[in-house]
């Protein structure tokens, strides 16, 4: 037989006797008990959460914008200052030959910066009286003159060199060739300077700037 406050679940008069100790509650603590508050719902709001708009069906939605015909026009070119064209700097035709008509000679560019350096004593002459005769303002056609007077200048001296020791060894062989390499290289000079190609011979660099220095056109 099980004691009075057994409380022990395995007990099968467990149910009973806890629902008979529930049945004997005290009326006094119900009576001191306040029922609990009915539940109320909060008054609604008069203000609702704005929807936007739908899209019209006609609207499509593009990665790139499209610009009206007005709106272009306000960012096209209404005039005003131009810039002008970008020249070419004079520089860049220094060594073309051309066409022109030098001043003071009726004779085109291209034959005066050619002939100074003719081989024998043509380009010699030729170079001389274009220093001569052209003025300073042809900076090109001057030039090549004193180059190519200042060439000739050069092999003859080399030559006469040459010459005098062929006879002191009674051999020519020494000045024939260099009187050979000498012409081909002065005609090569003449052909590309009558193409416009560039002609520099930097060993007489100095000879060319004092002729053309010294040797001025004469004043008529």
């Amino acid at each position: 037989m099980p004691k009075r406050f057994d409380t022990n679940p395995l007990d099968p008069e467990f149910p009973e006797k806890a629902r008979a100790a529930a049945a004997q509650t005290s009326p006094d603590v119900e009576a001191y008990r306040e029922p609990a508050p009915e539940y109320t719902a909060p008054p609604r709001s008069p203000f609702s959460t704005a929807e936007f708009p739908e899209r019209p069906p006609s609207v499509t939605e593009e990665e790139t914008q499209r610009f009206s015909e007005a709106q272009y026009n306000a960012y096209a070119f209404q005039g005003g200052h131009v810039p002008a064209p970008r020249q070419q700097s004079p520089f860049a035709d220094m060594n073309r030959a051309g066409e022109r008509i030098v001043a003071k000679t009726g004779v085109p560019e291209k034959w005066l910066i050619g002939l100074p350096y003719f081989p024998f004593w043509i380009g010699l002459v030729a170079g001389l009286v274009l220093l001569l005769v052209i003025p300073k303002e042809e900076n090109k056609v001057r030039f090549h003159a004193a180059q190519g007077f200042a060439a000739h200048i050069a092999i003859a001296i080399v030559s006469t060199i040459l010459a005098f020791v062929g006879n002191l060894t009674d051999s020519s062989f020494g000045g024939s060739i260099f009187w050979i390499i000498t012409t081909v290289m002065m005609i090569v000079f003449a052909i590309k300077a009558w193409k416009g190609k560039p002609v520099h011979i930097e060993l007489i660099d100095d000879l060319t700037n004092w002729f053309e220095e010294k040797i001025g056109p004469i004043k008529s």
